[in-house]
């Protein structure tokens, strides 16, 4: 195993004028993370209007309407491994931003709710699709001295979808006088029409990424695999010149050569002990991001904070402000990562994020609101944004051997849309039986629990190329 290790412990760095095009192709592959944010956090905002639009009530619906585009999320990240490792990366993404597109604004102008519940799963299976190929497709293409950046830069475009649905939603939403009758207020442009355009608003972006992603190259790791040695050595001379192009082509054809001999097929190795482990890992952190119950405060910001005593019209001002402090922190995580390491932001950030819901679960239990519980729910926003949120993705995309990424990376975000999914549907439930107080301390606890997830668990992948991670791996 150590043939791979040496070859790459010399790797040419990437020169400075080259730099620029390995940016570029982020760029464009990070704006399906830009969809994602957006299509994921745009409800968050419309929810309120469409509720009295399809005329929701229990808790059970108002739950299903949203969290059911996490049915399709689980569906499209099911897929995106058979289909990436089929078709290729560059093709998946090209399908991702086509159903983007169309199920934003079929969403927005459904007349039941059954047809907005539909359009609804397709958008997720779109999010399904570019939430697990966008970060592999970076992966594969980056340097190892880039690599935590570039994939950071799909959370990056995430967060900023986000800041964008909620700026949208912030636009769009009109005034409402408080207790306005029930009548006046389903007859409203809001409940009319407002959450059409706030859904709808994603077609732009949605045909940016189609177009761009035309002209995008296909990672060479994949190539590799496809025997189209050339194209692969191509690509990788525009990423960081010939001597670059040469180590790293080599590096890649002695990881395959290894794991070839080790097992004929890809999904069969996912079940040799040392790849089961990494597997199983990757299922954990994935649900540990979610399970910190930071998606509660974007799909749910609107109820956490007139609990809290925030009237209606100042809702929307503070979701922004929560997107705000997301982007920010997140700018800070790029900078960060490839620097600090992957292992101890996580940890920091498990330990940020409970103690920001245990202030917060006391804050809610004391009977403190307004401006207590918005500063420790930005407080917690922030420790997420610095660390799990791209964190989570940057391991993802890197602790898996090159002949099962594309399998791992399936099965570790299918895992996150299933932690998800329970956690969007039972927070209304559990929030009206047992009060938000007792929801953010378990939360609290979760957290905790992930800490110690981290520091038993996780080996620091800063500043490795994948071929030495995978030897690491394999030697398990």
């Amino acid at each position: 195993m150590q043939g791979p290790v040496s070859a790459i412990s010399n790797e040419a760095s990437v020169a400075s004028e080259r730099k620029g095009y390995v940016w570029g192709i982020a760029l464009v592959a990070a704006l399906g993370g830009l969809l994602f944010g957006y299509d994921w956090v745009v409800i968050g905002g419309a929810r309120e209007f469409y509720e009295i639009y399809f005329h929701l009530t229990s808790a059970s619906l108002v739950g299903w309407a949203n969290s059911c585009a996490l049915v399709g999320c689980l569906v499209g990240s099911l897929m995106a491994g058979s289909l990436a490792d089929r078709l290729g990366r560059k093709p998946v993404l090209l399908v991702s931003a086509v159903l983007f597109a169309i199920s934003s604004v079929l969403t927005g102008w459904a007349s039941t709710f059954s047809s907005f519940i539909m359009w609804r799963v397709v958008g997720g299976v779109a999010i399904g699709l570019s939430s697990n190929v966008s970060p592999l497709y970076i992966a594969e293409l980056s340097p190892s001295n880039l690599r935590g950046r570039l994939v950071s830069l799909n959370q990056f475009a995430i967060v900023v979808g986000i800041l964008m649905a909620q700026i949208v939603n912030w636009l769009l939403a009109r005034p409402v006088p408080e207790h306005t009758a029930s009548d006046v207020l389903l007859q409203s442009w809001n409940v009319q029409y407002g959450w059409r355009w706030m859904f709808s608003a994603l077609v732009v972006p949605a045909a940016i990424f189609t177009f761009a992603s035309l002209w995008i190259p296909e990672s060479p790791r994949w190539l590799v695999t496809r025997h189209r040695r050339e194209n692969a050595l191509l690509t990788l001379e525009r990423v960081g010149g010939k001597k670059y192009a040469k180590a790293e082509l080599a590096a890649i054809e002695r990881a395959l050569t290894t794991e070839q001999k080790a097992t004929n097929h890809s999904w069969g190795e996912l079940a040799r002990p040392s790849v089961r482990r990494v597997v199983l890992l990757g299922m954990a952190l994935a649900v540990l991001q979610q399970w910190t119950g930071i998606n509660v405060l974007f799909n749910y910001a609107a109820e956490v904070y007139r609990n809290a005593g925030y009237k209606a019209n100042d809702v929307f001002l503070n979701i922004v402000i929560t997107g705000a402090i997301n982007l920010i922190f997140t700018v800070m995580a790029m900078l960060m990562i490839d620097k600090v390491g992957r292992r101890k932001l996580m940890i920091l950030g498990c330990i940020g994020i409970a103690v920001s819901h245990f202030l917060c679960a006391f804050a809610y239990r004391a009977g403190i609101g307004g401006i207590a519980v918005l500063t420790l729910t930005l407080s917690a926003i922030a420790c997420y944004a610095l660390t799990l949120a791209p964190v989570t993705w940057v391991l993802i995309a890197e602790i898996f051997p090159q002949r099962v990424r594309a399998q791992g990376v399936s099965i570790s975000v299918s895992a996150l849309w299933l932690a998800s999914f329970a956690l969007t549907y039972s927070f209304p439930i559990l929030n009206r039986r047992l009060g938000t107080a007792w929801v953010f301390a378990a939360y609290g606890v979760i957290c905790v629990l992930g800490c110690v997830l981290v520091a038993t668990s996780v080996r620091e992948t800063k500043g490795r190329s994948l071929e030495q991670i995978e030897a690491g791996v394999l030697d398990g």
